[in-house]
């Protein structure tokens, strides 16, 4: 377990910084950026930092708050310093969608009665297997350590929305009885790339539900637009509900 001693040589500044349960909007970048020696391996020799080196100071696209903010905001600082975010994200949703797929991984996980020990000899192993990169292995270690692994899903989810802030990508989801035939979605996109503008790219992303009976539910942004069927039957049934009022006739 050389790796894993080295890996955890430098979680004592990371655990006090990551058990907080927010990351203070108003903080300096400083402050931020000192989440990132902790994970970045290529410059710290594993959580090693070199005291009087000048670190890079790297704004994060959006302010998260919350434990799930602290950890996806300093996966991004260290991931962005080091030029890997594509890579980054994408190991940390291979882990999640194993996760979802295998139910003893999946109970793993959640089971807080696990000593942190074996969380961390564990995801360490997996690592190494699976070859993910020294700074998503060092990340999961911390998550391990603090016994976070059940929390993995939304901090991939945050870390997404970061990246995708990144590269100016706006999400949008469009829930629909059946696939959106290829015309139609090419429609929708170019709607709501009219909507948001020059300098950002629309990412759609369809579901599946066959209970709104049809039509389209669009989340995009902050904003819904429901214009299922479903929705449209309980407004009439709402309206036809309501008394008549025969003075108005």
């Amino acid at each position: 377990m050389a790796m894993a001693g080295r890996l955890r040589s430098g979680l004592p500044l990371l655990n006090r910084i990551l058990r907080s349960d927010s990351l203070s909007a108003s903080g300096s970048a400083v402050e931020r950026s000192v989440l990132c020696p902790a994970f970045t391996s290529e410059s710290s020799k594993h959580f090693a930092t070199a005291s009087g080196q000048k670190e890079e100071k790297v704004k994060v696209p959006l302010v998260l708050f919350g434990a799930s903010g602290n950890y996806a905001s300093a996966l991004y600082i260290a991931a962005k310093k080091a030029n890997a975010l594509d890579k980054v994200e994408s190991e940390i949703l291979d882990l999640v969608e194993a996760s979802k797929r295998s139910p003893t991984f999946s109970q793993f996980t959640k089971d807080s009665s696990v000593r942190a020990e074996t969380r961390v000899k564990a995801i360490d192993e997996i690592c190494g297997q699976a070859k993910f990169s020294d700074l998503t292995r060092n990340f999961l270690v911390v998550v391990a350590e603090n016994g976070r692994l059940r929390n993995l899903d939304t901090f991939a989810k945050r870390f997404v929305e970061l990246t995708m802030a990144d590269k100016g990508e706006v999400k949008a989801i469009v829930t629909s009885v059946i696939p959106l035939p290829p015309e139609e979605e090419r429609e929708l996109k170019e709607t709501l790339q009219e909507i948001i503008g020059k300098g950002k790219k629309v990412k759609l992303e369809q579901k599946i539900d066959p209970s709104i009976l049809g039509g389209l539910v669009v989340e995009f942004g902050q904003k819904v637009f429901d214009m299922s069927i479903k929705t449209r039957a309980k407004q009439m049934e709402r309206f036809l509900r309501e008394p008549i009022n025969l003075g108005t006739i």
